[in-house]
């Protein structure tokens, strides 16, 4: 089983809509049998920020997808983002991610 990891809003609509379209569904036919409009559909791919966790969760299941939280630590080293500098901090030397 393939995993995607997210670590953007705009990741996430991606993945959503690139899973529907694998399923050869259009976004009324996946919101349709859990009770979600089109339209609602359609703010999950392009702005699921905006949308709500309820929602979220109602095209997951349309899709066939699971939503999956796990510690960063657990993480292999590559996919693990760079820790923020903290303002005013020296810049560190170049890491090549």
């Amino acid at each position: 089983m393939q995993e995607y990891p997210v670590y953007t809003l705009r990741q996430l609509g991606l993945v959503l809509r690139n899973h529907r379209k694998a399923q050869g569904k259009t976004q009324a036919v996946a919101g349709g049998g859990v009770g979600v409009l089109a339209k609602t559909v359609s703010a999950l791919e392009s702005n699921p920020g905006a949308s709500s966790v309820a929602s979220l969760c109602k095209l997951l299941s349309a899709l066939d997808l699971d939503l999956i939280l796990r510690p960063k630590e657990s993480l292999p080293p590559k996919e693990q983002k760079p820790a923020r500098r903290k303002k005013g901090a020296a810049k560190s030397p170049a890491v090549d991610w």
